[in-house]
């Protein structure tokens, strides 16, 4: 079964009317995701190349989500980013983009803090879990 990075892969390939190969697919695993390894959920933080792609080749609409003022970026941000962010995004050390509505607008309640974000997703994990 493809993980989701090759499934969007192959589709940003097509939508952009590039070749679909294995050999197209991989090059572009490794140009357009910061982490190309094969993940079934997650992990779909792009490079600066894949920002690129989406946003001005294909014209795909994002949303840019600001971090709070006081927002220290940590490895640990860049864990729950990984884990919990579940469509194509990109972030900087001041904010996020994502390519999904949904996400933007949970991103939002949070008023852009992916610290509380994560946690509160990782507790409604744990208690789907226990139930």
């Amino acid at each position: 079964m493809a993980s989701t990075k090759d499934t969007l892969t192959r589709i940003f390939l097509r939508q952009a009317e590039q070749p679909v190969t294995d050999e197209s697919v991989h090059k572009a695993l490794f140009k357009w995701w910061k982490n190309p390894r094969d993940k079934k959920e997650g992990g779909l933080a792009l490079t600066d190349e894949g920002l690129d792609h989406l946003a001005v080749k294909l014209g795909l609409k994002y949303y840019e989500i600001p971090f709070p003022k006081d927002f220290e970026f940590t490895t640990q941000i860049v864990l729950f980013l990984d884990q919990f962010i579940d469509c194509p995004n990109y972030y900087t050390k001041k904010a996020i983009l994502v390519f999904n509505e949904k996400k933007a607008a949970e991103l939002m309640l949070f008023s852009g803090d992916v610290r509380k974000y994560g946690t509160a997703k990782a507790m409604s994990r744990q208690r789907e879990l226990n139930a």
